[in-house]
């Protein structure tokens, strides 16, 4: 943890951990006494000082012991995406068109319109921390393996994770869509021993203590929860958790639907505080990257299997050319 006054009362600014004063800050800063500070309708700061201000709140929860420089470089996409089904224009023929009528592209492209007549827009503004949320550190802290993002990156570093059954130390990945990430049994907390205040989830306590008196086997496994955990009690919909054997699968990126994001955050998806961050990263994304920037850049799984395909079928269309030749 880069810093040790991360849950500060006097600033109150969220984070991703289940701890109590987290809970306390989360509400102070959306609900309670520091929310007007995050409130641009009638306030007197200018421009720069809202934008500064949402870029401060929101980055204290995705990705605070990022450093600001990296993230700008690495984690910042170019633009929003465009969430909405992709459309044809002109008549297709052949195998084009039956294709498009498999895919049935033109009935995705109806309900989304008639989707988004109902609820509005959909809120891409958080899907700007899409590239946090493919962390391998942030996905173990979703799939509610760990307490914080800070223990879920102990993890990590300390050899407790595979990722496709291969040990992993390294933190920084991000995820391609298929993984398989699993994490030591014996490295979660939920499975030690119980601390005073934890909740015996499963009443594992007392069905030991019966299965003791007539000497039988418990098959059961014991989880307790901390106080205070029900609120990040979630799994966002583009993973696929399997918590009999500590390990989940990336479906997907996450993405937004009219009315919906998928991307966890503490304030309104596409609210001003989430618009306001956007504007100011925009003006100061980094726009040139040297050989030696490209060096240092964090591993990203979907990228590296890109480059691979590109070059097998590169390879596939030079052994076409030359058989062909012969």
């Amino acid at each position: 943890m880069r810093d040790k006054n991360v849950f500060s009362f006097k600033r109150a600014l969220p984070r991703m951990s289940w701890s109590p004063q987290n809970l306390y800050n989360l509400w102070a800063r959306t609900q309670g006494p520091k929310s007007s500070e995050i409130d641009f309708r009638r306030t007197s700061k200018s421009l720069f000082q809202q934008r500064w201000r949402s870029k401060a709140v929101v980055r204290a929860y995705h990705g605070d012991y990022i450093n600001e420089k990296i993230f700008k470089r690495w984690y910042l996409p170019e633009t929003l995406p465009d969430v909405r089904p992709r459309k044809q224009f002109g008549s297709d023929t052949g195998d084009q068109a039956t294709l498009q009528e498999f895919a049935r592209r033109k009935q995705k492209e109806k309900d989304y319109e008639l989707e988004e007549q109902e609820r509005g827009n959909a809120p891409v503004g958080s899907l700007m921390f899409a590239e946090i949320e493919r962390r391998i550190d942030i996905f173990i802290f979703r799939c509610c393996f760990a307490h914080s993002v800070y223990e879920a990156r102990r993890l990590v570093i300390h050899g407790d994770v595979l990722l496709n059954g291969k040990k992993h130390t390294d933190a920084n990945t991000r995820l391609a869509p298929g993984d398989m990430v699993s994490v030591n049994p014996d490295a979660i907390r939920f499975f030690k021993p119980r601390q005073p205040g934890h909740d015996d989830v499963n009443n594992y306590d007392a069905q030991k203590e019966e299965a003791e008196k007539s000497d039988k086997k418990l098959s059961l496994t014991p989880f307790y929860l901390p106080p205070y955990a029900s609120p990040w009690l979630f799994i966002p919909s583009y993973i696929e958790p399997s918590f009999k054997t500590c390990s989940a699968i990336y479906v997907r990126h996450p993405t937004s639907r009219p009315g919906y994001s998928e991307i966890p955050t503490p304030y309104d998806a596409d609210g001003e505080v989430v618009r306001f961050a956007w504007e100011w990263y925009a003006e100061r994304r980094p726009r040139l990257r040297s050989k030696s920037q490209l060096d240092r850049m964090p591993d990203d799984r979907a990228l590296r299997m890109k480059e691979l395909a590109n070059e097998r079928e590169s390879l596939l269309k030079d052994t076409e050319r030359i058989s062909s030749r012969g």
